[in-house]
């Protein structure tokens, strides 16, 4: 016998809920990612830093480009919204390696 997989209410709910405030933030509005919106404290320019060139040129884009509608008081087409779904971490794996190693220099220094 087949069962369906295992859906609780409460992850249905809450997952409205993510996509709500994603879109009521507004950054996705200008065709940012969440990762586009990190404030720049020392370990996140160290993993914007390290991000490959073609990431990091997209990323340079994306802001550039809000900042121009931004002054312009726009935002772009609904179709070119970046969407719940399409939104990646791309900042998260370089920012988990320069975390890691800035806690390694700090237990290191304290030998």
């Amino acid at each position: 016998m087949m069962s369906r997989p295992a859906v609780s209410a409460s992850d249905w709910w809450l997952d409205g809920i993510r996509k709500w405030y994603y879109n009521a933030a507004g950054f996705n509005n200008l065709g940012l990612m969440r990762d586009d919106t990190i404030y720049e404290i020392e370990d996140v320019k160290e993993a914007i830093r390290r991000l490959p060139e073609n990431l990091y040129n997209d990323r340079i884009f994306c802001i550039k480009r809000a900042l121009d509608l931004t002054m312009k008081q726009h935002t772009l087409p609904k179709q070119q919204w970046t969407k719940y779904k399409e939104d990646h971490f791309y900042l998260e794996p370089y920012l988990k390696e320069v975390t890691r190693e800035r806690k390694e220099r700090d237990e290191w220094a304290k030998k």
